[in-house]
Protein backbone atom coordinates (compact mmCIF):
# COMPACT_ATOMS: atom_id res chain seq x y z
CA UNK A 1 0.00 0.00 0.00
CA UNK A 2 1.33 3.43 -0.98
CA UNK A 3 1.58 5.94 1.82
CA UNK A 4 1.04 9.53 0.82
CA UNK A 5 2.72 12.15 2.97
CA UNK A 6 0.98 15.49 3.07
CA UNK A 7 2.89 18.60 4.02
CA UNK A 8 -0.07 20.91 4.38
CA UNK A 9 0.89 24.06 6.20
CA UNK A 10 -2.68 25.29 6.64
CA UNK A 11 -5.97 23.85 7.76
CA UNK A 12 -8.96 24.21 5.42
CA UNK A 13 -10.41 26.81 7.79
CA UNK A 14 -7.22 28.86 7.68
CA UNK A 15 -7.29 28.77 3.87
CA UNK A 16 -10.92 29.96 3.87
CA UNK A 17 -9.95 32.93 6.00
CA UNK A 18 -6.86 33.71 3.91
CA UNK A 19 -8.88 33.66 0.67
CA UNK A 20 -11.60 35.87 2.11
CA UNK A 21 -9.03 38.33 3.48
CA UNK A 22 -7.22 38.51 0.14
CA UNK A 23 -10.51 38.99 -1.70
CA UNK A 24 -11.39 41.87 0.61
CA UNK A 25 -7.95 43.42 0.16
CA UNK A 26 -8.25 43.13 -3.62
CA UNK A 27 -11.76 44.65 -3.53
CA UNK A 28 -10.46 47.61 -1.54
CA UNK A 29 -7.42 47.95 -3.81
CA UNK A 30 -9.82 48.19 -6.77
CA UNK A 31 -11.71 50.84 -4.76
CA UNK A 32 -14.91 48.80 -4.78
CA UNK A 33 -17.56 48.66 -2.07
CA UNK A 34 -19.19 45.37 -1.08
CA UNK A 35 -22.34 46.61 -2.81
CA UNK A 36 -20.48 47.32 -6.05
CA UNK A 37 -18.82 43.89 -5.95
CA UNK A 38 -22.22 42.35 -5.36
CA UNK A 39 -23.80 44.21 -8.27
CA UNK A 40 -20.98 43.42 -10.71
CA UNK A 41 -20.69 39.74 -9.77
CA UNK A 42 -24.35 38.85 -9.37
CA UNK A 43 -23.61 37.51 -5.88
CA UNK A 44 -25.98 38.86 -3.24
CA UNK A 45 -24.74 41.57 -0.90
CA UNK A 46 -25.38 39.31 2.12
CA UNK A 47 -23.22 36.54 0.67
CA UNK A 48 -20.37 38.98 -0.05
CA UNK A 49 -20.59 40.34 3.48
CA UNK A 50 -20.70 36.85 5.04
CA UNK A 51 -17.80 35.68 2.87
CA UNK A 52 -15.55 38.54 3.94
CA UNK A 53 -16.41 37.93 7.58
CA UNK A 54 -16.38 34.10 7.78
CA UNK A 55 -14.86 32.79 4.55
CA UNK A 56 -17.96 30.71 3.84
CA UNK A 57 -19.26 30.82 0.27
CA UNK A 58 -20.28 28.43 -2.51
CA UNK A 59 -17.70 27.64 -5.15
CA UNK A 60 -19.86 29.17 -7.88
CA UNK A 61 -20.22 32.45 -5.97
CA UNK A 62 -16.50 32.48 -5.17
CA UNK A 63 -15.66 32.10 -8.85
CA UNK A 64 -18.03 34.94 -9.75
CA UNK A 65 -16.28 37.18 -7.23
CA UNK A 66 -12.87 36.04 -8.51
CA UNK A 67 -13.91 37.01 -12.04
CA UNK A 68 -14.80 40.55 -10.97
CA UNK A 69 -11.67 40.79 -8.82
CA UNK A 70 -9.51 39.68 -11.77
CA UNK A 71 -8.38 36.48 -10.05
CA UNK A 72 -10.26 33.76 -11.94
CA UNK A 73 -7.17 32.43 -13.77
CA UNK A 74 -5.61 31.37 -10.47
CA UNK A 75 -8.57 29.08 -9.84
CA UNK A 76 -8.30 27.59 -13.33
CA UNK A 77 -4.75 26.47 -12.45
CA UNK A 78 -5.67 25.02 -9.04
CA UNK A 79 -5.29 21.25 -9.63
CA UNK A 80 -2.71 21.17 -12.43
CA UNK A 81 -0.18 18.35 -12.49
CA UNK A 82 3.38 19.10 -11.45
CA UNK A 83 5.56 20.40 -14.30
CA UNK A 84 8.10 17.98 -15.75
CA UNK A 85 10.99 19.96 -14.22
CA UNK A 86 9.83 18.90 -10.74
CA UNK A 87 10.74 15.25 -11.39
CA UNK A 88 14.28 14.33 -10.43
CA UNK A 89 14.72 11.71 -13.16
CA UNK A 90 13.15 10.17 -16.22
CA UNK A 91 12.69 6.93 -14.26
CA UNK A 92 10.60 8.75 -11.67
CA UNK A 93 8.42 10.28 -14.39
CA UNK A 94 7.92 6.94 -16.16
CA UNK A 95 7.00 5.19 -12.90
CA UNK A 96 4.16 7.61 -12.29
CA UNK A 97 0.92 6.18 -13.61
CA UNK A 98 -1.99 8.40 -14.48
CA UNK A 99 -5.00 7.16 -12.52
CA UNK A 100 -8.19 6.64 -14.45
CA UNK A 101 -10.44 6.15 -11.40
CA UNK A 102 -10.29 6.16 -7.62
CA UNK A 103 -9.92 3.08 -5.44
CA UNK A 104 -12.72 3.81 -2.99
Amino acid sequence: MDTMVSLNLYTPYEVLLKISLRAKEKRLFLNMSQKTLSDRSGVSFGVVKKFEKTGKISLESLLKLAFVLEALNEFAELFNQKPLESYSSLDQLLKQKKRRRGRK
